[in-house]
């Protein structure tokens, strides 16, 4: 395998605060990265001087005339007013039939390639990027954040797209589930340096974890020989018959040495202040229309929900999530009907726009205090700031030479100190390295207030909701399932698609193939046959294991029912229902996919 990238030893910092520090990794041909670390370690900075947008102080890149280097840039390289075809044409020199057949991997085609680009949702945006990256055929690509502001679907399609994807890509992300689906490795950054590990990341964690628990041990040992070195010291060393042994001695503590841990990945613990605990109405809306006075975005909203409820607003980008939330939060005017919270709940609200609020005058530490309850302890105060890394002298910054990252933190963390009985969060752990991302969630889940919030960071919505909304098509109502069976039915609907589209590709006449080169495309037809009949088998697996869970509960509800009557309620009769049906559809589709299996089997056999 090709070594494509070397970074050798190399040094970067920005004035006092020193980034990296001889830190060193080769990045060969086909691997697939997913790399770490805290806010601030450096993730998005080496990928800068990878690709030559910043420099390194010291150290050298050395690139292989063999590299192909694609870039998926943070700012925007297309204008508003573009349409999808002509950005593409004009940024990477190519036909319109070729941006066309690329494009439609990520699922832009027909009316939408002819769209202005300002009028696309952000997913759609990212996929436009993602287009532009992949026509100029790299052989390694650089992905900083993909995942931020992307739907659910159009993270499914990257995913796939990446898993099938023949070069190698270095992915710096927040997201670990997307990581999981689609890192083999992981480069830690930190303290300076970084590691390459050759697993995924729940693999190095569970490494780390191991890794700490046996230095914390080897601690242990060494402090409780300095322990005994120390009192037989102070026993004997005035003794003039023992003071050459007592010497000895000290000579020896002095040699033993503990090992520093350094930054642990599972340190990040948030303690956000709690509300009272009770099961009353927080919230209820009749009828209620949302939008804007030029265009109507859903309409004959009507739910409720209890305190304590933690509710996921899911849906793709552009079809009215955070409109919804900013009409509950009442940044928006209702266009119809009513919506109300419950008697005397402190409603708190976050969101990006929420940062413009912020006085440039006041420090970190001023602001957290202003916001949080009069009960607040100032080491809690402390404590919740230093988990969002404003530690040290850091809370006497002023928000004025704050970056967006940190002014988002800020705002984040002040709504948590606030002790609001409901927390509206849109999209609240961007900016956020995945151990707070992942610290946040568990404590939310403990949170006994009500949570609304908008994320599209599957581990996290996993952790938090307790139900679900979803938007989609002017409605906004509860979905019967959970979060697993709203993914899975979102990764079979995209997967569907995906598979219509690969037969229609196939209904064209394929070229004539020259010989010379059709026994290495033979051999290639079977890896990727191989390939497509693994991840049949997986989701065969799958299917298998969600069809009996579902059965066991119909069956449990079924009894309680058979049991005892009086039982029964609305909610559960909706999830009886929901139940019956996906049971019939998993049958149908266990079956399809077993089928697709022993198709692919045959093929391979005879190929």
């Amino acid at each position: 395998m090709r070594t494509l990238l070397q970074v050798n030893n190399i040094h970067k910092a920005y004035g006092a605060q020193v980034i990296f520090n001889d830190a060193s990794v080769a990045i060969s041909e086909d691997q697939k990265i997913g790399v770490i670390g805290r806010n601030g370690a450096g993730k998005s900075t080496l990928c800068k001087i990878i690709v030559g947008i910043e420099e390194a102080d010291g150290g050298t890149i050395q690139k292989s005339k063999h590299l192909r280097l694609a870039y998926l840039e943070q700012h925007d390289p297309y204008k508003l007013d573009e349409t999808v075809t002509s950005f593409l044409t004009r940024y990477t020199g190519k036909e319109e039939w070729e941006c066309g057949k690329v494009g439609a991997r990520f699922q832009l085609k027909n009316e939408i390639l002819a769209t202005q680009i300002g009028d696309l949702p952000g997913g759609f945006r990212t996929r436009v990027k993602l287009t532009s990256m992949l026509l100029k055929d790299p052989n390694l690509l650089i992905l900083d954040e993909p995942t931020n502001y992307l739907d659910l679907k159009t993270l499914i399609l990257l995913e796939e797209f990446l898993q099938d994807y023949r070069g190698g890509f270095l992915i710096v992300s927040h997201d670990r589930e997307f990581l999981k689906k689609t890192c083999s490795q992981t480069l830690e950054i930190e303290n300076g340096s970084c590691t390459l590990y050759p697993g995924n990341v729940e693999e190095y964690l569970l490494f780390k974890e191991e890794q700490s628990q046996q230095i914390e041990s080897y601690n242990r040992g060494i402090l409780a020989q300095k322990k005994h070195l120390e009192a037989f010291i102070t026993r004997f060393k005035a003794k003039a018959s023992k003071a050459g042994q007592a010497r000895s001695m000290m000579k020896k503590m002095e040699r033993l040495k503990t090992i520093d841990t350094g930054h642990s990945m599972a340190n990040v613990k948030l303690k956000i202040p709690n509300v009272e605990k009770n099961n009353l109405p927080s919230f209820r809306c009749d009828s209620l229309d949302i939008g804007y006075p030029e265009r109507k975005v859903a309409a004959g909203i009507t739910m409720d929900f209890n305190q304590g409820d933690h509710v996921a607003v899911l849906g793709d980008n552009g079809q009215g999530k955070t409109t919804f939330m900013r009409t509950i939060a009442g940044d928006l005017k209702a266009l119809g009907g009513a919506y109300r919270w419950g008697h005397g709940l402190k409603v708190g609200y976050y969101a990006q726009h929420v940062l413009s609020s912020l006085d440039p005058e006041s420090d970190v530490l001023t602001h957290l205090s202003n916001k949080a309850g009069p009960e607040i302890l100032r080491q809690d105060i402390l404590n919740l700031a230093g988990s969002f890394l404003f530690k040290g002298d850091d809370v006497l910054k002023r928000v004025s030479i704050l970056s967006g990252g940190e002014k988002a933190r800020l705002c984040l963390a002040g709504l948590l100190l606030s002790k609001s009985e409901v927390l509206l969060l849109d999209e609240p752990t961007n900016h956020l390295d995945f151990e707070t991302v992942e610290s946040l969630g568990r404590a939310l889940k403990t949170f006994d207030g009500t949570v609304f919030f908008i994320a599209h960071d599957r581990t996290f919505v996993n952790m938090l909701a307790t139900q679900i909304v979803e938007v989609k098509n002017g409605t906004v109502m509860r979905y019967p399932g959970n979060y697993e069976e709203y993914v899975y039915s979102m990764e079979t609907k995209v997967y569907d698609e995906l598979v219509e589209e690969k037969k229609e590709e196939k209904k064209s006449e394929p070229k004539p193939v020259p010989a010379a080169v059709k026994s290495k495309l033979d051999r290639s037809a079977l890896r990727k046959l191989k390939s497509e009949r693994s991840r049949l088998e997986s989701r065969v697996a799958e299917v298998h294991e969600r069809l009996e869970r579902h059965k066991k509960e119909w069956a449990e509800i079924r009894d309680i029912f058979a049991n005892d009557s009086s039982s029964w309620t609305a909610d559960r009769n909706t999830r009886y229902e929901y139940l019956e049906r996906v049971i019939g559809e998993d049958e149908d589709l266990w079956l399809e996919l077993t089928e697709r299996s022993e198709v692919l089997a045959k093929k391979i056999s005879a190929g």
